[in-house]
Parts: structure tokens; sequence; C-alpha cells
């Protein structure tokens, strides 16, 4: 999520970044299974938020804090192209959004998630 949260900002603000870089800084140890989230959160970006947008009705993806729209473009690609359990990915989630946004927000993720799983 914070690799996430770290790219939006630096395409943001336009600031050149090595992808393979970003992610030892943040995991030191190699870890494949973040290394195909990231990448996958990447390159199913679009996909990702379209699928958000479904479910935010009135709050557009793009409204959300930086965190949050990590948190659920993460959570989204899990659910949708990997095997983690969805129960793990949306408990995951929550407890991310407890830390990084406040209670609306954490809601939300929620019910995007909630709805995403029952369709």
């Amino acid at each position: 999520m914070i690799i996430l949260y770290q790219i939006d900002i630096y395409k943001d603000r336009n600031i050149k970044y090595d992808l393979n870089k970003l992610i030892k800084d943040n995991v030191p140890i190699e870890n494949e299974f973040v290394n195909d989230i990231v990448y996958g959160v990447l390159k199913n970006q679009d996909i990702l938020e379209k699928e958000a947008n479904k479910y935010l009705k009135e709050w557009p993806i793009d409204r959300l804090d930086k965190n949050a729209k990590a948190i659920l473009c993460l959570a989204i690609y899990e659910l949708k192209y990997t095997d983690t359990p969805d129960i793990v990915v949306i408990n995951e989630a929550i407890e991310l959004a407890k830390k990084y946004c406040d209670e609306a927000v954490r809601k939300i993720i929620n019910a995007v998630l909630d709805q995403i799983i029952k369709e």
C-alpha cells in the first residue's frame, strides 16, 4: 500500500522513479508476492479504478485521498486477480484503512469491497 501511495504522489508531481528500487527500499527482503501485487495493480490501474467507481456512486475514486485509493486498488486487485481469500483481503484492507484513513473513508472502502465480493 505504501509503495502504491508513493507512486501516486510521484506521478502527480512528475517525479521519475525506479519501481524496483522503490519496492526494494520498502521491502528489503525479496518478496515475489509484493512484486506481483505492485506490478499487477499498476498494470490494471484503469480497470481497478473503474471497478471501484461502479460502487462509489457520487464519490469517484479520484476524490478519495491517496491512502484510500491505494488501499482500495490493492484490495480490488487481490480480490480479482489472486487466490487470497476474500475475508483476508477485506480484513487487511480495513486494518490499513483504520491506520491511514478516517472512519468515513474506512466505511466507504468496506462497502465497496463488500459489494464486489457479492457480485
